[in-house]
């Protein structure tokens, strides 16, 4: 994958351009100080990813993603956690790196942008999605279509599906990374619902399959989005 670096702070730069070449799979194709040089470059150029600090000298990074036509997949990059939030207000934005970054974190986020950009390979109709959780010394088949919701209530997990129910140890974040994006939405920190099931949306709450599962503030805007409101 081909990316660019958006940084004016040269240790920065140096220290993602180490990290991008222990990756034989990335190319860095150019590296800027400032905005306006970079916006120059891809009115002509087409890249994969932007690595893009937030608070450069001539327009901040949040507001220069909003002047880039069709942008690529962006991994913001800054001292200031702060911004989090609102950042990832912009469906383009993949990532957020809180500096000073381990590797293992920047390859997590390089991850993240593979698997948003990466096209799945066809999928033959007739075969389904499985996976085996192992509950109580018992490996349980699950359908991951046949997923209702999943609820996370401290360290357990609870899988609720049209044929059985099953709680055990494990995160939520665990479960978010093995699920399609495109069909399992999370909507609060304790939940995430399978949108083939959503019967309606009413406020804070949401029904799913008949189940009445709270919204969270920070979800609603990604929630509504993928969902396809009109």
């Amino acid at each position: 994958m081909t990316c660019i670096i958006i940084e004016d702070e040269i240790p920065a730069q140096n220290i993602l351009k180490n990290f991008l070449k222990k990756l034989p799979d990335m190319k860095l194709v150019a590296t800027f100080k400032a905005a306006i040089e970079a916006n120059n470059f891809l009115k002509n150029e087409t890249v994969d990813m932007v690595f893009l600090d937030i608070n450069l000298p001539d327009i901040s990074g949040i507001d220069f993603i909003k002047t880039i036509k069709n942008p690529p997949a962006i991994i913001m990059t800054t001292a200031y956690p702060d911004y989090a939030v609102s950042s990832f207000e912009l469906d383009t934005i993949v990532d957020y790196l809180v500096k000073p970054f381990s590797f293992d974190r920047f390859l997590k986020a390089i991850n993240k942008v593979k698997n948003r950009i990466e096209k799945p390979e066809a999928i033959n109709p007739d075969q389904t999605e499985i996976l085996f959780l192992n509950v109580d010394k018992t490996l349980h088949k699950i359908v991951l279509d046949d997923i209702i919701y999943i609820e996370s209530d401290r360290n357990y997990i609870t899988v609720i599906t049209t044929k059985q129910k099953l709680s055990y140890i494990e995160s939520l974040k665990s479960w978010k990374e093995k699920l399609p994006d495109n069909q399992f939405i999370q909507t609060h920190k304790s939940y995430i619902i399978n949108r083939k099931f959503v019967d309606k949306i009413a406020g804070n709450e949401i029904y799913v399959n008949s189940n009445r599962l709270p919204i969270g503030r920070t979800y609603k805007q990604d929630l509504l989005k993928k969902l396809n409101i009109v």
